[in-house]
């Protein structure tokens, strides 16, 4: 068996045969001590001639892509599935922090450059067309991911935080986000269902999850902020002009 190679946070771990390698919060790949992290989450093995990645936490999920992002797999407590691409990107959350590492392999047994296709539980991914208000939302909610230079770990802003960047309502945030996750959630992206123990705040990590590893939202996008900035600046200008009394009136 080819050794895998591990990158978070620009360090590099190896993973080499026999051995299994654990990633946690007390394990061979040490995420964090954030507490909402299991000491023991995600299980890097050998079986029938491959590796494999298992969740053998028994709350938190991981999002799984290859390297184009075009298939994506939600890996759940108890699953697993085989490292077949070059390049894997594995994104969690916990608490208000989401983390993203990369499996580097040798073995490239499914190559996503030329032909897309789903197996064993992966999703192809399909273009999804966003409004450029849904678009300017996720990049909002995933910008500390997105600034990162490395695979590493990046806070999740709540919703007051992330309405007051966009300079919005909390009204007009959250039916943008509803909006959004609604458009997700029909063509089926789990986790972003509202009820019962699926709260505001898992919705929104598990959208950052799925955007960043999907590609939806990128580095190339954090120029929406930016614009967004400028334009809510004008806008507040150009009432404040309006206001003034006409010259020559009482």
């Amino acid at each position: 068996m080819n050794p895998l190679k591990i990158e978070f946070c620009g360090e590099w771990y190896d993973v080499e045969h026999p051995s299994d390698f654990h990633i946690g919060r007390e394990s061979d790949l040490v995420i964090d001590d954030n507490p909402y992290l299991h000491r023991r989450f995600l299980r890097i093995y050998e079986d029938f001639g491959l590796w494999w990645l298992a969740n053998v936490g028994n709350l938190l999920s991981a999002t799984v892509t290859d390297a184009t992002g075009q298939v994506q797999a939600w890996l759940a407590p108890g699953a697993k599935l085989p490292i077949v691409f070059s390049q894997m990107q594995v994104l969690f959350s916990a608490g208000s922090t989401t983390y993203e590492f990369t499996i580097h392999s040798a073995d490239d047994y499914f190559d996503t450059s030329a032909a897309v296709a789903g197996s064993g539980g992966s999703t192809t991914i399909e273009p999804v067309p966003l409004t450029s208000t849904q678009r300017l939302l996720i990049v909002a909610l995933a910008e500390n991911v997105l600034r990162q230079s490395s695979p590493g770990r990046g806070e999740i802003p709540t919703s007051a935080d992330a309405a007051e960047r966009l300079h919005w309502s909390m009204t007009t945030f959250n039916r943008k986000l509803d909006n959004v996750c609604d458009k997700l959630d029909k063509i089926g992206v789990q986790g972003l269902r509202g009820g019962k123990g699926n709260l505001a705040t898992n919705r929104r990590l598990r959208l950052v999850e799925y955007a960043v590893a999907t590609r939806l939202v990128s580095q190339d996008d954090l120029y929406l902020l930016d614009r967004n900035d400028t334009e809510q600046r004008e806008a507040q200008k150009s009432a404040a002009t309006d206001d003034l009394p006409t010259p020559g009136t009482a």
